[in-house]
């Protein structure tokens, strides 16, 4: 039987790369911005795909498959009914983000044909954003069984999702959904201290040993942690609902000022600020690996998302011996999306706060 290549594409919002496999082993991934030298290029990545057919000694003609690691037409669903929930403010919002869905994202498969350059002979696959996580961090793992945690800023609606995978298949069980995100809440605290939203992350994690958790009090005011690992937060701190920035005036007025200017000198109160986010992020990731090892019985995790890499949480679950072993996806902006297509799952819309069952498909 002739071998089955299968090439995964991560495009159009942050990091874009892509990956190629052979019968469900990896034979090359990459990085667009390796090859351009943009940071973060969310461009196609024509050359990662270049590289990763080069290496693969394949032509467009001779994939199998092509994956894309989201559902743009669930995004943009997610999108239309904020904007509506909020409305009349975020008009300005709108009016920034629709021409790029009515000329590009929506449109993927046209966008990607061109790009391939009218070679590829099948049909795009579309699968969702956190099973495309999901994926990504248990088909690699040296597991045959695991829990599976992924934890990001929002994928389509979903911001946190628990499942399991076994053998070849994974099923996500219950998820956590937008606005309530962790990811969101730390690019939150990122754009207020200064530093860039999807790049900047890493700094407020580099900062937090450097303080010490003064503002953990007023952070609980923003975000309730719950017993059973999941969290709501308070939306009235917030204004990437309806805004073009992070945080609101009731935010700036609870942390006592505005954001801090970027490049501007950092200071003890960032760091403190920056350690009080940390301590928050540990417990409400310790609550969520308990509630995981509670649901699925599993003695292994996985882990994936961009929250997912955040090492000093991490650290806190293995200490804590919550599961016996335990992987992380250590490139969350490379979700491998073409073994999604080895998986069944779908995704439970509900707009109760908290957990909410998924349905398997």
């Amino acid at each position: 039987m002739a071998p089955k290549h299968i090439l995964g594409i991560s495009a159009y919002y942050h990091d874009s790369a892509a990956c190629l496999a052979r019968d469900g082993e990896i034979i090359a991934a990459a990085q667009e911005e390796r090859f351009t030298r943009k940071k973060h290029d969310r461009n196609f990545p024509l050359n990662a795909v270049r590289y990763c057919l080069r290496e693969g000694g394949l032509s467009v003609a001779e994939l199998d498959a092509v994956v894309y690691y989201d559902k743009p037409l669930l995004t943009f669903d997610r999108l239309l009914e904020t904007y509506l929930a909020y409305a009349p403010r975020g008009f300005r919002s709108f009016l920034e983000a629709m021409p790029v869905w009515l000329h590009e994202k929506l449109h993927l498969p046209r966008e990607m044909d061109k790009a391939l350059g009218g070679e590829y002979p099948g049909r795009f696959h579309f699968c969702q954003h956190h099973l495309s996580h999901a994926a990504s961090a248990f088909y690699p793992s040296p597991f045959e069984r695991a829990a599976i945690l992924t934890i990001d800023g929002v994928g389509e609606w979903s911001t946190t999702t628990l499942g399991v995978g076994k053998g070849s298949k994974i099923e996500l069980l219950k998820e956590i959904r937008f606005p309530h995100s962790l990811g969101l809440l730390y690019s939150a605290f990122t754009y207020y201290l200064g530093f860039k939203v999807n790049s900047g992350e890493y700094k407020v994690m580099g900062l937090a040993p450097y303080g010490v958790p003064r503002y953990y009090d007023r952070i609980r005011r923003v975000i309730d942690l719950r017993e059973d690992g999941s969290f709501r937060m308070d939306m009235r701190y917030f204004n990437y609902c309806q805004g073009l920035t992070m945080t609101s005036r009731a935010f700036h007025d609870l942390f006592g000022g505005p954001p801090r200017a970027p490049e501007s000198k950092v200071t003890q109160r960032e760091m403190d600020i920056a350690a009080s986010l940390q301590k928050i992020t540990d417990e409400a990731m310790l609550g969520l690996a308990k509630h995981a090892r509670a649901v699925t019985g599993e003695e292994n995790l996985c882990m994936a998302g961009g929250v997912a890499l955040n090492c000093v949480a991490n650290g806190l679950i293995q200490r804590e011996r919550v599961f016996k072993r335990i992987f992380i996806q250590p490139a969350a902006g490379m979700r491998a999306a073409h073994w999604a297509r080895r998986s069944s799952a779908r995704m439970h819309c509900s707009a109760c706060p908290g957990w909410s069952a998924q349905a398997t498909g």
